[in-house]
């Protein structure tokens, strides 16, 4: 059955309303549109979990920097559409900005010591956006369960520590990395690369696992983990390292000793394209 799409908050608020009267529990699926497999399993899990299942397609503006072209980002509504049928969803909520963003926004919300590494030093005022646009959602759909992809590590942090420390009545639902067969995590930047770069994309995933192993196999000095990661990334001359971390994986801060549990994550840019990955130990 095809998903209602509603546009206006009121709309995503009775629908909601309804269902929670109906004993249903309700699951959030938050996004910004251009869905792909891993957004797809996103969907298939709210879908086991709740009886009612809403996905949003919303691209925030709020989140893109100065040198990020929002106007850029991929807007493929109907084939998202598509896939929140295949999966399962009971309504999408594609609001246009009108609707999210009435007037000019002068509240914010952020969780700064957790988005200030890995990609907050990159991408600075990003971590504000997301989390002051999800909060939004979750205060729209007031959803019982909310789920996140852990591809997006530092994101899933940050928003789980703002439920945390404002008494947000939702759970935060983690769901694991989809990857390709040669370990590349799904993103939809993959489609912007050529076919060199997709062939040395996988030494992303390749460097984070070889840092895990190490890490298993007894090493606590992050600076040689590190390097361990670095060095097979070094192997590409289509590589350029952003960052590779060992953190802690609640405030997302960079371990020098390191005590797991922890989270290795690595940003590289492969010609014009951005790709980040992490892994748990």
């Amino acid at each position: 059955m095809k998903p209602v799409v509603l546009g206006r908050i009121a709309e995503v608020r009775a629908r909601v309303a309804a269902a929670r009267r109906a004993g249903k529990l309700v699951g959030l699926v938050p996004t910004m549109g251009a869905l792909h497999i891993g957004h797809a399993k996103l969907i298939e899990r709210a879908r086991a979990d709740c009886g009612a299942v809403l996905v949003t397609i919303f691209v925030n503006p709020l989140q893109f920097g100065p040198a990020e072209d929002f106007r850029r980002y991929p807007r493929t509504l109907e084939r998202d559409l598509d896939v929140c049928e295949r999966e399962g969803a009971d309504w999408v909520f594609a609001p246009d900005a009108g609707e999210m963003y009435p007037v000019p926004a002068l509240t914010f919300v952020d969780s700064p010591r957790v988005g200030a590494h890995l990609c907050g030093k990159f991408r600075p005022g990003h971590f504000q956006g997301v989390a002051t646009v999800v909060a939004k959602l979750f205060n729209i759909a007031r959803a019982d369960r909310a789920y996140f992809g852990e591809k997006d590590f530092q994101q899933l942090a940050v928003i789980r520590r703002m439920v945390t420390d404002l008494n947000m009545p939702v759970e935060v639902v983690p769901v694991p990395t989809v990857r390709e067969p040669d370990g590349l995590a799904i993103s939809s930047r993959n489609v912007y690369l050529s076919p060199l770069e997709r062939a040395a994309a996988p030494l992303l995933y390749q460097a984070l696992e070889a840092a895990r192993r190490a890490i298993e196999d007894g090493e606590t000095r992050s600076a040689v983990v590190k390097a361990v990661a670095l060095d097979i990334l070094a192997t590409s001359a289509l590589i350029q390292v952003e960052y590779v971390e060992v953190v802690d994986p609640g405030e997302i801060q960079p371990m020098v000793e390191i005590v797991r549990p922890a989270r290795i994550a690595a940003a590289i840019r492969i010609g014009a394209t951005r790709l980040i990955d992490n892994v748990g130990c």
